[in-house]
Protein backbone atom coordinates (compact mmCIF):
# COMPACT_ATOMS: atom_id res chain seq x y z
CA UNK A 1 0.00 0.00 0.00
CA UNK A 2 0.88 3.49 -0.64
CA UNK A 3 0.24 7.22 0.33
CA UNK A 4 0.73 10.39 -0.96
CA UNK A 5 1.52 13.37 1.29
CA UNK A 6 2.08 17.06 0.15
CA UNK A 7 5.51 18.37 0.64
CA UNK A 8 6.62 22.28 0.93
CA UNK A 9 10.09 22.97 -0.65
CA UNK A 10 11.87 26.15 -0.49
CA UNK A 11 15.04 27.57 -1.39
CA UNK A 12 16.95 29.22 1.44
CA UNK A 13 19.34 32.19 -0.13
CA UNK A 14 20.94 32.53 3.46
CA UNK A 15 22.17 28.84 3.65
CA UNK A 16 21.92 28.34 0.10
CA UNK A 17 19.97 24.94 0.41
CA UNK A 18 17.09 23.71 -0.25
CA UNK A 19 14.23 22.90 2.99
CA UNK A 20 11.36 20.34 2.85
CA UNK A 21 8.58 19.90 5.16
CA UNK A 22 5.64 17.62 5.51
CA UNK A 23 3.18 19.96 7.03
CA UNK A 24 0.40 17.19 7.83
CA UNK A 25 3.52 15.46 10.01
CA UNK A 26 5.23 17.18 13.46
CA UNK A 27 8.57 16.76 12.66
CA UNK A 28 9.04 15.21 9.20
CA UNK A 29 11.77 18.53 7.90
CA UNK A 30 14.90 17.87 5.98
CA UNK A 31 17.78 19.86 4.10
CA UNK A 32 19.57 19.47 1.02
CA UNK A 33 21.72 20.95 -1.63
CA UNK A 34 18.76 19.75 -4.48
CA UNK A 35 15.79 19.58 -4.69
CA UNK A 36 15.85 15.57 -5.60
CA UNK A 37 18.12 15.55 -2.51
CA UNK A 38 15.37 17.15 -0.07
CA UNK A 39 12.83 14.66 -2.03
CA UNK A 40 14.85 11.71 -1.26
CA UNK A 41 15.52 12.83 2.06
CA UNK A 42 11.71 13.50 2.82
CA UNK A 43 10.76 10.28 1.51
CA UNK A 44 12.99 8.40 3.95
CA UNK A 45 11.85 9.95 7.25
CA UNK A 46 8.18 9.10 6.00
CA UNK A 47 8.81 5.93 5.66
CA UNK A 48 10.90 6.04 9.27
CA UNK A 49 8.14 8.09 10.93
CA UNK A 50 4.73 5.65 9.27
CA UNK A 51 7.07 2.20 10.24
CA UNK A 52 7.46 3.69 14.15
CA UNK A 53 3.79 4.62 14.45
CA UNK A 54 2.85 1.57 12.53
CA UNK A 55 1.24 3.72 9.80
CA UNK A 56 -1.44 5.66 12.24
CA UNK A 57 -0.88 8.83 11.11
CA UNK A 58 -4.09 10.65 9.96
CA UNK A 59 -3.26 13.64 7.29
CA UNK A 60 -5.55 16.43 5.11
CA UNK A 61 -6.48 15.89 1.81
CA UNK A 62 -4.29 18.74 0.03
CA UNK A 63 -6.81 21.26 -1.37
CA UNK A 64 -4.71 24.91 -3.03
CA UNK A 65 -1.19 26.31 -2.58
CA UNK A 66 -1.88 30.41 -2.58
CA UNK A 67 0.11 33.18 -3.01
CA UNK A 68 -1.55 36.63 -1.14
CA UNK A 69 -0.44 39.94 -1.85
CA UNK A 70 -0.54 42.20 0.94
CA UNK A 71 0.30 46.12 0.81
CA UNK A 72 3.74 47.23 3.23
Amino acid sequence: MSRTFMAIIEYDPETKQYVGIVPDIPGVHTVGNSVEEVRKNLKEVLELVLKETGDEISHQEFVALEKIEVEM
